[in-house]
């Protein structure tokens, strides 16, 4: 048995500092065992006792007639230190660490909770700051929580994993009320050891689970946590994530665009589309989409049929549909005419919404009407709408709807329109998803659509490329390039001059027009400081550099190390390339439409690296100006394939510099018609 296995499913249970009193907080735990049945053995830890629950009580682990599974631990914090190392010499897998002062409690906390870690040894510890578990499948309640105090949570297959434990609480009450069942509730708490990461990985293997449900406030090891979603994704369930926290004090202190272009929501995007996991809007949401999933069904396309009784609660279904992306035709011929021949007066039937009137109160022509839906190809998804007529016969709709489960493999969800918290919680408990917001309605029925698989790589691009010789700090533009040369990526050509004079005599060897930079290491957005001219003839490049320098001189008192004469690249698509580190996720590259508007239009793919083929050409498909990159609008097609290697070559480099490596960017790439290549026009390098 695995550490997880003893803390999802104990053969044994140790309650170090159980109370007598089940009234008390530490006397609930095995109140709450006792009640569900739990059938394996109890050991209450408490030297103040012979007997706690009619359970004979252990002054110490070191008493104890057997090694138990799991321990709960009762104890405050100052104690727990001693009830964990004794509890780990006794050889016991797991413990729950329920108290608080640890981690979250400041310098003196964070202290203790290293000493938690080392007292633990080989234990397994989930906590501490936990209100502890709950499985519901095989009834083992794990905690002294009064959230947890019920004596029929509703079964079902969904999984929540919380890193906080109030939220864990509020989610599993209100999906009481709405009779949507659990198969696990695990609250991680400081996850000084275990985190939701390991319990993610475990249910991939839980039979009783098919959708996970996460509340994540930070993700501490991204690799695990890839490695664990993979691993449920490919066990073909589900995962619904909600994270909160969406700061921008990131994109806020970035100095290249690609940091201002991607804060930390945006990189959770980023992370949650490569892996498949199901992103929740609203909080409303992680409970909604899961009980949707949990139905075992999917919709094969975006296309919803709304059959109600009453038109202005399925106008409102109807409006939140289309504006999450969905779509709602009209029947096709074949399905009209079946629902016509039914001869429905003052029924509306072959028009979407479907508009049944008083067939609603008749269950066999719904039933009929409901079979014809299900059978027609024109629908990938039926809302029914619940009436005020259900409230006093909450059958009358619910019976017809179960019947025709069975007649297709196609999701059927319902909107309760009344207020009638009766009428959701039997229809949710009957099997058939049901809702009380024509929001929430829309957001399970978007949540059911086919995912759209976002590629990511997963082998390394480092390469064996020399850079010890390259400075920290910022680099000038000729460094960064000659840097990005190294890996591959093909950069403008180009020579750097220390004066006017020098700059107007390279010029010459260029044919026509060039362009002019201001060259320096502590300017990293020239053209705001006035230092880029473009289009400027060789013969008045001289001139040009001196009024240049004039411009800069009174913006800025930055060390200007001279100019950057180069080739003026006419005829291609600007994009922006960038990398930078997300401090919780790691390192991630941006494309983009790139140039001066960059961060007015917000264009932008992100992928965590490492990048392939497979996932430089998704990103390219992702934006919209990756159309301008393929013939938009009769200009020529650009090449794709350059941009690619550019990007993979990029890619490359910040790989192999890893944490050196802080933020890197070319903006513009210029992409040339296909088969001329691409050039790296402008670039920013900072390194640690």
């Amino acid at each position: 048995m695995t550490a997880i296995q003893a803390i999802l499913n104990p053969r044994s249970v140790v309650v170090v500092g159980a109370s007598n009193d089940p009234a008390k907080l530490t006397g609930r735990p095995i109140a709450y065992l006792q009640a569900q049945g739990y059938k394996g053995a109890i050991y209450p830890i408490n030297p103040r006792y012979d007997e706690i629950a009619g359970l004979r009580s252990y002054a110490s682990a070191a008493d104890l007639p057997d090694v138990p599974d799991l321990a709960l631990i009762l104890v405050g914090a100052n104690r727990v230190l001693d009830a964990v190392r004794d509890l780990a010499a006794k050889g016991t897998k797991a413990a729950v660490v329920l108290a608080s002062g640890f981690g979250e409690a400041g310098e003196e906390g964070r202290a203790r909770q290293e000493q938690l870690r080392d007292a633990a040894g080989d234990m397994r510890i989930l906590g501490p700051n936990t209100i502890g578990l709950v499985n519901i499948t095989d009834k083992i309640p794990l905690s002294a929580s009064g959230a947890m105090e019920s004596d029929n949570f509703p079964e079902g297959s969904v999984a929540l994993l919380s890193q906080s434990g109030g939220i864990l609480g509020s989610l599993l009450s209100r999906a009481v009320a709405r009779g949507i069942g659990f198969s696990k509730l695990v609250a991680t708490g400081n996850e000084a050891d275990l985190e939701v990461s390991d319990f993610l990985s475990a249910l991939a293997n839980d039979d009783a689970t098919q959708v996970v449900a996460l509340y994540l406030e930070t993700i501490r090891n991204v690799s695990k946590f890839r490695e664990a979603a993979a691993k449920v994704i490919a066990a073909g369930k589900s995962i619904v994530a909600y994270k909160v926290g969406r700061s921008e004090s990131g994109a806020q202190s970035a100095v290249s665009h690609t940091g201002a272009l991607a804060g930390a929501d945006e990189v959770y995007d980023a992370l949650f589309a490569q892996l498949g996991v199901i992103r929740a809007q609203t909080f409303a949401d992680l409970l909604d989409i899961p009980a949707a999933l949990a139905q075992g069904r999917r919709m094969k396309g975006p296309r919803v049929a709304i059959v109600t009784s009453t038109g202005g609660a399925a106008t409102v279904v109807a409006d939140n549909v289309g504006l999450m992306g969905l779509e709602m035709p009209r029947p096709d011929k074949e399905t009209s005419e079946r629902l016509l021949a039914l001869e429905l007066k003052e029924a509306e039937l072959d028009r979407n919404p479907i508009d049944v009137t008083l067939a609603g109160l008749r269950p066999d022509l719904f039933r009929s009407i409901l079979k014809i839906l299900a059978e027609s190809p024109s629908f990938d998804a039926i809302v029914v709408v619940v009436g005020s007529s259900s409230i006093a016969q909450p059958d009358l709709v619910a019976k017809p709807v179960l019947d025709s489960l069975a007649l297709t493999d196609k999701p059927i969800l319902c909107y309760v329109s009344p207020d009638a918290p009766d009428i959701v919680k039997h229809l949710n408990a009957s099997g058939i998803p049901a809702f009380a917001a024509p929001e929430s309605c829309a957001s399970a029925l978007k949540g059911l659509l086919p995912r759209r698989t976002v590629s990511g790589g997963t082998a390394s691009n480092q390469r064996d490329v020399d850079c010890s010789d390259i400075h920290a700090g910022s680099l000038n533009e000729a460094d960064a390039k000659k840097l990005f040369a190294r890996f591959g990526v093909p950069v403008t050509r180009e020579v750097t001059a220390a004066t006017p004079e020098e700059a107007a005599a390279a010029a010459g060897k260029f044919d026509g027009p060039v362009v002019i930079k201001i060259l320096s290491n502590e300017i990293l957005h020239k053209s705001e400081m006035g230092g880029v001219a473009l289009n400027v003839a060789p013969s008045d490049v001289g001139t040009a550099c001196k009024a240049m320098l004039k411009r800069v001189r009174a913006a800025t008192d930055a060390r200007i190390e001279g100019f950057l004469v180069q080739e003026m690249i006419k005829g291609g698509v600007e994009m922006i390339l960038g990398f930078n580190r997300d401090p919780q996720l790691g390192a991630y590259a941006l494309l983009g439409a790139g140039g001066v508007t960059t961060e007015l239009y917000k264009d932008v793919a992100i992928r965590l690296l490492p990048l392939d083929r497979d996932s430089a050409r998704g990103m390219i498909d992702e934006i919209k100006a990756g159309a301008l990159l393929k013939g938009f609008r009769g200009s020529p097609v650009a090449d794709v394939n350059a941009l690619i290697d550019t990007m993979l070559s990029f890619s490359a480099m910040a790989e192999t510099l890893d944490d050196r490596l802080d933020e890197a960017e070319i903006n513009p790439v210029f992409v040339l018609p296909e088969g001329q290549g691409a050039r790296a026009g402008d670039s920013l390098v900072v390194l640690r």
